[in-house]
Formats: C-alpha cells, structure tokens, sequence
C-alpha cells in the first residue's frame, strides 16, 4: 500500500451501521482497517483491502495496538469513524451506576480516546486538496430525548457537543470532523438494546406498569428503519464531495429535530409522556 492508497478506520464493524460501511468503502477502492469485538462476524467478507482489528473500544490496549497495527502498515490514515455504540434503556432513576458508566464509555470516551491516538496518523494522511476526517456517528437522539431513553440520549448529546469543538480545533491542521446523525437505521440495535434492558423493571419497580412501553422504546430505532446499505452509500456520496458539518440521515433523521426546534417544550413533554403511557401513572 502506498501513500496514495486512502485508508479508513471503522469502529463497530459487526453489524448494521458499521458494516455496510465496511462494504461500501471498499467497493470505493479504500483500505479498511474494520474494528470489532468479535472479528469472526467479518469472515464472510473476502477483500485483500480488509483489515479486521479485533477491539473493545473501552479498552486502552486495543486503541494503542490499532493505532500500531495502522501505523506500521499504512503510515497514515485518512478517515476515522466512530462508530461503535452502546445503548442500556430504562428509566434514569433506576439505571445501575454501571449502565450509565458504560454508556458514556463506549459513546462518549472511546470516540475522544481513539481520535487522540489517531491524531498523528490522521496528520500523515491530509494534503492541502484532501483534508482527513474524523466522523462521528451520533443520533437524533441526542437532539430530541424521549423517556426511558435518558442515559442514551445524553451521551449521544455530549458526543454532539465534543464533535463541535474538535470540528473548530482540528480545522487549522486540515482535519475535518463531521457529526452524523441517523434516524432509524436497520441493524441489530433494537434487539441489543432490549437484551441490555435485562431485568432492569422488577415487579416493584415504579414504572413496572409501563414495561411494555420501555421495551418499545428499546426497539423504536427499527420502526420502519432505512436500510443500513442506503444509509452507507448516501454517507460515502456525502464524505466524497464537501460534506456539511452535520450530516442526518435516514427516516426520522429530519421530523424529530424539527420536532425538537418547534414545538414548545410543555407541549413537547405532554405528546411524549402520553405516547410512552407515563400520564397513566399520575395519582
């Protein structure tokens, strides 16, 4: 590979999101370092540009052999995308400590960790036609949060923020950092968000009259999803030509920002406490 080969770094290469990414850039010709937990779920893709990474993006020693493993294979890299995530629904106030830890761990820390171990590398692969890119992958989520989806709305609203200030700091050394934010995407989200709610509403719990309507909400990102495959060839079109700061995409990506912007908050509340039952609760 030469200097001249663009390179691309995609975490939460499993499934969904992440990988039809892997497929769309390297049907663009890309060398595709795909990050996983479990690289196994990569087997069935056969490309000489395709290199798995085994990662758990919490963890500090797989950010540093990636960045390594890039380093001494490539020496550059052109696109990072952070990808992986993680979602634990429920109520706030009855998440365990370690769900809201983990959450803002994987959707929040590891983004900053790995785009810090990168930077150098991302340095090496810019040139004054071609800026590098750091895309992070956050949610309309973090723009409208809905009940029982707090904790994950939260993170996804502090990756915003974070991605604005490094979109401002990085601009001076030619790196480009782009906020997406999809609305309902196919993929195996919902199923690992409600796998994640575990046994979170016990009997006793204050919102165990409403377990239906939190595991709906677990599963809300695959009502009527676009397909992940449109969703990666709309983003690489997108990445290809001058990209806007923000980038939304898929069904929903649109109507809950402007949900969000237009109708007043105590109107806003009422609409979606009624929609996930909470009204029933009153006394």
């Amino acid at each position: 590979m030469t200097m001249n080969t663009k390179t691309v770094l995609i975490t939460g290469c499993s499934s969904g999101i992440g990988r039809a990414l892997t497929e769309e850039f390297l049907r663009h010709g890309y060398l595709v370092y795909a990050a996983a937990r479990n690289t196994e779920s990569l087997a069935n893709l056969t490309s000489e540009h395709l290199i798995p990474l085994q990662m758990d993006v919490n963890n500090a020693d797989d950010i540093t052999r990636a960045a390594t493993t890039i380093r001494e294979r490539s020496g550059h890299l052109h696109c990072l995308i952070n990808n992986a995530g993680y979602a634990a629904m429920g109520p706030v106030a009855e998440l365990s400590s370690e769900s809201l830890q983990q959450q803002f761990a994987t959707n929040v820390f590891a983004p900053i960790a790995l785009t810090k171990a990168l930077l150098p590398l991302l340095q090496a692969g810019q040139n004054e036609k071609h800026p590098a890119q750091v895309v992070n992958i956050g949610s309309v989520s973090g723009i409208l949060t809905t009940p029982f989806s707090g904790a994950y709305c939260a993170t996804k609203a502090a990756l915003h923020a974070l991605s604005d200030a490094l979109r401002m700091e990085l601009a001076p050394f030619n790196i480009q950092v782009i906020t997406v934010q999809p609305g309902a995407i196919q993929s195996k989200f919902g199923d690992n968000s409600l796998a994640n709610l575990g046994d979170l509403i016990q009997p006793d719990s204050l919102y165990a009259p409403l377990k239906q309507q939190i595991q709906a909400r677990a599963t809300a990102s695959q009502d009527n999803p676009t397909p992940a495959a449109d969703f990666a060839r709309e983003l690489m079109a997108q990445l290809l030509s001058q990209p806007d700061p923000v980038i939304r995409i898929g069904n929903g990506s649109r109507a809950l920002p402007f949900m969000k912007r237009w109708i007043p908050l105590a109107l806003l509340d009422k609409i979606l406490s009624k929609k996930f039952g909470l009204l029933a609760l009153k006394r």
